[in-house]
């Protein structure tokens, strides 16, 4: 068997990423695109950031449809997980999330239980640990999970808690939970690839644009999508990834602190660094459904444990800052904001 892995979702801002690392760490890469249309568009893009792309193969998958996973893990000894559906607007129908989580993970650990690759490496989300819960004044780690019942659990947490419940489920009931690795990512900035900014980087435009006299006090746990990628590719091999959760977050910050950490990278931007009164956000809620939806998030900072991240990759992990900066320089490169 040959070092082949097949990536679900590799035309996303993660899975390019991660791509790209496993390309240059030597692996074959069997990328999943919906549409093969999209894979020469992939495959310049991946060129264009080094990577070797003799070793770059594509398949089309939907995660809500059977075709092609039996074909598409053939001749592969890992599997990366990544492909899951993620907005930034609440949609009318949470199954409009939790289907295509649920039932593609299902559908990729299955063909790869049945496909009897090594490991499979799961892209969960820390989504799937700090919803749902009455007390925070601690860090959460790998042993809490999201409480899906909770009327603040929203769809997109939903979804990826739901998702990942599954595929431990899946693992347990075929006798290989220690060959399943799970990656619990931050919200996701860093370098973009090409023009498509991914979902995660509109915070950082919308700091960018000017448009925002100030922000609402909320907060969010960031993490480098090269520290992802990185934690991807080192869980398919490392011992120490068998059988578990790594939550990947550099640490939790207020829109504020990252309007601050900016703010000096572009002197010429309007960068907001002041927060807006909770009445105004709550006046704001009124008229806007997606405000309203995070009412109770307001000046809660549900923090996350991202020390087992940086000890995986014996280094510590890239800066908030630095991730930050480097999502604002990209967006500017290729004209996004």
């Amino acid at each position: 068997m040959s070092d082949r892995v097949l990536l679900t979702g590799i035309s996303g801002f993660l899975g390019g990423h991660v791509a790209l690392q496993l390309l240059n760490a030597g692996y074959t890469v069997r990328g999943s695109v919906r549409n093969l249309n999209r894979a020469d568009k992939v495959r310049a893009t991946l060129a264009n950031a080094g990577a070797d792309v003799s070793r770059l193969e594509f398949v089309a998958l939907d995660l809500l449809s059977d075709a092609g996973w039996d074909d598409a893990i053939k001749d592969c000894r890992y599997l990366q997980h990544t492909a899951s559906p993620f907005a930034l607007e609440t949609p009318k129908d949470e199954n409009d999330f939790i289907r295509p989580a649920v039932e593609g993970t299902r559908r990729a650990i299955t063909a790869a239980l049945a496909g009897k690759v090594e490991r499979i490496v799961l892209t969960s989300s820390i989504a799937a640990i700090q919803y749902g819960h009455a007390d925070y004044s601690r860090a959460l780690t790998e042993a809490d999970w999201t409480n899906v019942n909770s009327p603040t659990t929203g769809a997109y947490p939903k979804s990826k808690t739901l998702a990942e419940r599954e595929a431990w489920a899946l693992m347990d009931a075929a006798g290989r939970h220690d060959d399943l690795a799970v990656i619990n990512p931050a919200g996701i900035f860093g370098p973009l690839l090409d023009e498509d900014p991914g979902t995660s980087s509109m915070l950082i435009r919308r700091l960018l644009d000017g448009k925002l006299p100030a922000v609402p006090k909320l907060a969010m746990s960031v993490i480098d999508v090269r520290d992802v990628a990185a934690l991807q590719v080192d869980a398919m091999t490392n011992p120490a990834a068998a059988g578990q959760r790594c939550i990947a977050s550099e640490g939790t910050y207020w829109m504020s602190d990252m309007g601050k950490m900016l703010k000096p990278a572009f002197p010429d931007r309007r960068v907001p660094t002041a927060e807006l009164p909770n009445w105004v956000v709550r006046l704001a809620a009124l008229f806007d459904r997606d405000v309203r939806d995070n009412m109770h998030e307001m000046g809660t900072q549900k923090r996350v444990d991202g020390h087992l991240g940086s000890a995986r990759l014996g280094r510590p992990l890239i800066t908030a800052a630095e991730a930050s900066i480097a999502t604002g320089k990209s967006l500017i490169e290729h004209r996004l904001v």
